[in-house]
């Protein structure tokens, strides 16, 4: 049986062509720009600072972050209007996609009075989103002009929490929430959007950072091993809250484990959680492998090892992990409904149990994270076994 038959038979609605492209367009974006700034201010500005950076190899590294920062501001512009045409072609019943996209379809999408009962309009909403998203958007196009890059700091850190503010404006609900669990949704909800497109864009960053080596001198593997150490805090910490968070919604959605393989809300989220589980696995292979190397050969002060490492080995995994990344963006337009629907199973109902289940779950990851932390560390004073 085809996908396409199980999800008419199991009353699964495909989403349409442009749904899926604006959707995950739209999560690119705002990958590039939060993933973006927020690696820069916690990774890549403090490296760069630091007294062993050589001037030489932070000047060819502020202009590449400058040209990366720039092209995100354009990828969330673009895709930014776009996902705003398909919330008006949504909203439209029936509206051709094509025909949303005119300025003046989104002018009345955006004006539209409040519904009954809600305590501002939902266009209004939209509007304050797509106004701070131009501005996230023009502080990073900024960077395009050479003269503005001498302000890298000021506008990176402008962008950062303008970029966040686009994802967090538009969860704001029309209609305020009449209990916890809803209020839950809504945090949870932003919590997975964050932490996964800083993960994302974080590592879609330094990859093509990393494709400056060619104009680096020999010591810039020590500025690589600092960059690559404080954004796996970064990546670390971002796992965690994508587990806690995507354990939440799923288990919203899909009420028995047999669901995720009986209905296609399932298949699509069996195949999503796989996809994030090989990032996972992808940076374990940075952490208890990849990391403890570099730390020994920095140790050593062993140059061009140490070069090679942060500049060779460590983009191609982490450019491994962008791939599966994109993938899993690919996979998010198709989680429409959920597999409780589908199977006919009652939704949630709100319990302290599962209160105290995720409770007890976060801890269990924050200590998890400790843990990881350790024995990475542990493993990098470990000494390289001798050549016999």
């Amino acid at each position: 049986m085809t996908l396409t038959h199980l999800a008419a038979s199991a009353g699964y609605t495909m989403p349409p062509l442009w749904r899926i492209l604006t959707k995950s367009g739209y999560f690119l974006g705002l990958s590039a720009a939060v993933g973006a700034t927020v690696t820069y201010a916690a990774a890549v500005r403090p490296a760069l600072g630091a007294p062993e950076c050589g001037r030489g190899d932070a000047a060819v590294m502020r202009r590449r972050t400058a040209g990366a920062l720039a092209w995100a501001g354009v990828a969330l512009l673009v895709s930014g209007y776009f996902q705003l045409a398909a919330r008006v072609a949504r909203a439209g019943k029936g509206m051709p996609f094509g025909d949303a996209l005119a300025p003046g379809r989104i002018g009345d999408f955006l004006r539209a009075p409040a519904a009954k009962g809600a305590w501002v309009a939902q266009g209004t909403v939209y509007l304050v989103q797509n106004a701070v998203l131009l501005l996230a958007s023009a502080a990073l196009m900024a960077l395009f002009v050479p003269r503005a890059r001498r302000h890298l700091d000021a506008l990176a850190l402008t962008a950062l929490p303008l970029s966040l503010a686009v994802s967090l404006v538009s969860a704001i609900p029309a209609v305020a929430p009449k209990d916890a669990d809803k209020v839950l949704d809504l945090v949870f909800g932003q919590v997975h959007i964050i932490s996964g497109t800083v993960w994302t864009g974080g590592l879609a960053l330094l990859a093509v950072l990393a494709g400056a080596r060619a104009r680096l001198s020999e010591s810039a593997g020590v500025l690589w091993a600092d960059l690559w150490r404080r954004f796996g805090f970064v990546a670390l910490v971002c796992v965690a809250a994508v587990l806690v968070s995507g354990l939440w919604m799923s288990w919203k959605r899909v009420g028995s484990l047999g669901q995720l393989w009986t209905t296609t809300f399932g298949l699509f989220l069996l195949l999503k959680i796989a996809l994030v589980l090989a990032m996972v696995a992808a940076g374990a292979v940075n952490q208890f492998w990849l990391m403890p190397r570099i730390a020994r050969a920095r140790r050593a002060d062993a140059t061009s090892s140490l070069l090679h490492l942060t500049l060779r080995h460590f983009p191609k995994v982490v450019w491994a992990e962008v791939a599966l990344a994109v993938a899993v963006l690919a996979v998010v337009p198709f989680l429409t409904g959920s597999a409780r629907s589908e199977a006919g199973s009652p939704p949630p109902l709100p319990s302290g149990s599962i209160f105290a289940t995720g409770a007890a779950l976060t801890l269990t990851l924050a200590a998890s994270l400790y843990v990881t932390v350790r024995v990475s560390d542990a493993l990098s004073r470990r000494e390289a076994p001798a050549a016999s």
